[in-house]
């Protein structure tokens, strides 16, 4: 992002509040498909949530409903209070123009250059064509690309493309990004720099922001809140600290574990099984109170050795998992276990 001044002021972002939404897609043949079923929960002005889920767990559907693409079947869809369900196009056109939306193949015009994509929906809007320029030419400098106004798509790198496309949802000063898979098309470190932008339109701005994603590592790195979707469902909610620490569902796990990889996988566990002992993966958090019950377990006869894990810290918290090699008599495994799993969460490794 360029250091002058931003071409948006700061203002708050939009409120999002789902009570109980449901959207019910009915086929030729009179099938019923809950693609969004029942759904609570509540974004605060300039939070930035991720919502997260497997293929056909209704997250994209979920974020067409916020912007009035689709309908709501049932229950209420509020944005700063005002309930867009059941509004009539003319007035979801006005909420609209208070929503950025950020797309994963860029959706950008090939016929136009970049800066005539950026143009675009303020030529909608109707303002002046000098004024538009100068917009423009503000967007163009404030995503970093000053220098590529008059390049067209096909000159531009995935990345630049990316940017072009959230200069263009800035264009009419939202209060709210919607960014639908907006980084699954891009590699690692060009996925690093959107989401860094994306991380100070929000901080410098105040915009809400909504991310739609399969990638436990873009949650990460940019949400304050994470939603877990499965069939349709909010499955998990909470800061993305406490997901990511204590995963409750099937679903949440397996998606953290994939981005912290700090337990083993099935191969690295039969591995690990081969040899004498019992594996132990422990939770470990700032009161976990492993090395305490560690050294009254060595005093007990045992033998500890760590054989897997790893230790992160989110939204100023440290937390990880760590897997241990316990050798010694059962009896005093058992204690170790027992006394352990009072402060935190342990679970046994077997065939």
């Amino acid at each position: 992002m360029s250091d002058t001044a931003s071409p948006i002021r700061p203002r708050t972002g939009t409120r999002i509040e789902f009570r109980d939404v449901t959207k019910v897609f009915t086929n030729q043949k009179k099938t019923e498909t809950r693609a969004v079923d029942g759904v609570t929960l509540t974004v605060e002005p300039g939070e930035i949530l991720g919502v997260i889920g497997y293929s056909g767990a209704g997250k994209s559907t979920l974020v067409r409903l916020i912007n009035g693409l689709d309908s709501t079947t049932s229950g209420q869809l509020l944005l700063d209070g005002t309930d867009v369900v059941g509004l009539p196009e003319s007035k979801l056109r006005s909420i609209r123009r208070g929503i950025g939306m950020i797309f994963q193949q860029f959706n950008l015009f090939h016929s136009r250059t970049a800066a005539g994509n950026i143009a675009y929906p303020l030529e909608l809007a109707g303002m002046p064509k000098a004024e538009r320029k100068k917009r423009v030419a503000e967007l163009l400098d404030f995503v970093g690309l000053s220098d590529k106004g008059n390049n067209y798509p096909e000159q531009l790198s995935g990345g630049q493309k990316q940017r072009v496309g959230i200069a263009r949802a800035l264009a009419t000063n939202p209060r709210l990004l919607l960014a639908d898979e907006a980084t699954s098309a891009l590699d690692p470190e060009t996925t690093h720099d959107v989401l860094n932008l994306l991380r100070e339109i929000n901080r410098d701005l105040g915009i809400t922001i909504v991310v739609i994603t399969h990638e436990m590592d873009v949650v990460r790195a940019i949400a304050d809140k994470v939603a877990v979707m499965e069939a349709g469902k909010v499955v998990e909610y909470g800061s993305v600290y406490e997901v990511f620490s204590h995963p409750q569902t099937k679903v949440a796990q397996r998606f953290v574990s994939t981005s912290l990889r700090n337990t083993p996988d099935l191969v690295e566990a039969e591995d690990l099984l081969a040899h004498d002992g019992r594996l132990f993966t422990i939770n470990l958090t700032e009161d976990s109170g492993f090395f305490t019950a560690a050294a009254a377990a060595r005093e007990d006869g045992l033998g500890i050795s760590i054989v897997h894990g790893g230790v992160t810290t989110l939204q100023r918290q440290s937390f990880g998992k760590m897997t241990v090699r316990l050798t010694g008599p059962d009896a005093a495994i058992d204690r170790f276990r027992d006394t352990l799993s009072r402060t935190t969460d342990i679970e046994e490794i077997t065939r």
